[in-house]
């Protein structure tokens, strides 16, 4: 048999419900060659039945397996495909009747291009389109490394996926940020402007699990720095205190329900990350020296900051200058600022933050939450809503604010009184970690979250 164009493959595991139009949207393709690769991965529902509606055509291949999962379902279809190109169809979605024929051309015109990808629509679990979503074109509007585009529907050249190793399967998620991290540092991609799939959200998504899709693109990210992290050595965490100027003298000293102080909470974030070369405790008082003995850490030093430069008005730049020059006399390296205020954020999050923006060579990386309700801004006609909430969902149209829990920036910045620089990229806040501590009542809520989780 010779060798095909496009291999599309779809698994299965329990996804029957939806599977039939997944794979009457490859049938109706106005590609004309292409196979399917059809994988039940130990399904107990009626997968198996509608895969056995297509055993008779002889563009379509169907396996039996254990439970693979998406990256190893993957690999697995990989070293049973004849294409020249490779595509994932999720089980759930559906695929626009010119996708591969639009892909695969642009594929077969632009031999530079190792990857390309659509954009797709929203859909509910009825089938319903209710939003359309499109990324800038690369190259010309959008040079972002930090937002990989949706996993499926990605038409990849199978003799690039398979020089750099497939896919990874100890992630357990995020195959589409693993195959993105691979590619965008030696091999060129782009994107079509044109709705080609659709992607289906229904409360069984993967992409629901927060948890196991943040810690896959963290791993992929911690992986992909660790190459370059000498060159933006030293890495320091600056802790900030003050003995007034807060809500209530001597902020650090609070005491929150764990038992622990809120500098305590700063110092054991920092020392349970290897990546730090220095952790500098920097205030206008003794006191906190008792608390960095505490600490069995070599890495934790007191210095100590001028009491004028504590003043709420005074730029942090100016003080985290002070300090990373002592350390960093070339300005190559990266300084972590650590919020007393910010409890929730974790090492985890301050390590992404910083493999972030070694990952991407960019100034500075920030936590941002993103805007769901409608911002407005007062103009001569009234009140104009600056997020448009519109049937088409641009790349660049959504709003963020920063958390301001967590900061990250080349030392350089610090030189030229500069806390982030202008080229900024964020990480999204998971979970607790926007919590910011600006009053009493913030300490009582505190509390509750931390007795919340005692309880759980």
């Amino acid at each position: 048999m010779s060798k095909v164009k496009v291999t599309v493959y779809i698994s299965s595991h329990n996804y029957g419900r939806y599977l039939k139009e997944a794979i009457e949207s490859v049938i109706r393709q106005t590609a004309s060659s292409w196979e399917l690769i059809l994988i039940n991965e130990n399904s107990d529902d009626n997968t198996q039945d509608i895969f056995d509606l297509y055993k008779g055509d002889i563009r379509v291949k169907i396996f039996n397996t254990k439970r693979l999962g998406i990256p190893s379902a993957a690999n697995f279809a990989l070293e049973k495909s004849s294409g020249e190109y490779f595509i994932r169809l999720d089980a759930d979605d559906i695929f626009e009747d010119n996708n591969l024929l639009v892909l695969s051309n642009y594929l077969d015109h632009n031999s530079d291009i190792a990857m390309v990808f659509p954009d797709y629509y929203l859909m509910d679990e009825n089938a319903n389109v209710f939003s359309q979503v499109r990324r800038q074109p690369f190259y010309h509007k959008n040079h972002q490394k930090d937002v990989p585009p949706n996993g499926a529907s990605i038409m990849i050249r199978s003799d690039v996926l398979k020089k750099i190793g497939g896919y990874r399967t100890d992630l357990g998620a995020q195959d589409g940020t693993d195959l993105w991290s691979k590619i965008i540092n030696n091999h060129k991609y782009a994107n079509v402007s044109l709705p080609l799939f659709y992607y289906r959200r229904h409360e069984n998504n993967v992409t629901n699990n927060n948890k196991n899709i943040i810690n896959a693109r963290r791993r992929i990210k911690a992986d992909l720095s660790g190459i370059n992290i000498e060159k933006f050595k030293p890495i320091i965490a600056v802790i900030p205190c003050r003995k007034n100027y807060d809500f209530i003298s001597n902020l650090w000293k609070v005491e929150l329900s764990n038992g622990k102080s809120l500098l305590e909470i700063t110092i054991e974030k920092c020392i349970n990350s290897k990546i730090f070369e220095h952790i500098i405790i920097a205030s206008d008082t003794n006191e906190v020296k008792n608390t960095i003995k505490k600490f069995k850490d070599n890495r934790l030093e007191f210095f100590e900051r001028d009491t004028q430069s504590t003043i709420l008005s005074k730029p942090i730049a100016h003080t985290l200058d002070d300090i990373t020059s002592k350390y960093d006399k070339s300005y190559s390296g990266i300084t972590y600022l650590g919020v007393l205020q910010a409890p929730f954020v974790d090492t985890a999050t301050i390590e992404e933050g910083i493999n972030s923006l070694i990952m991407n060579d960019v100034e500075s990386t920030i936590l941002v939450e993103e805007i769901n309700t409608p911002v407005f801004q007062r103009t001569s006609h009234g009140m104009n809503q600056i997020n448009k909430n519109e049937y088409i969902i641009d790349d660049f149209d959504t709003l963020y604010s920063h958390t301001r829990t967590c900061v990250v920036t080349r030392n350089r910045n610090l030189k030229k009184g500069s806390l982030t620089g202008s080229n900024i990229i964020s990480n999204i806040a998971f979970d607790k970690e926007a919590f910011l501590i600006k009053d009493s009542r913030d300490i009582a809520i505190a509390n509750l979250i931390i007795d919340e989780k005692k309880i759980n």
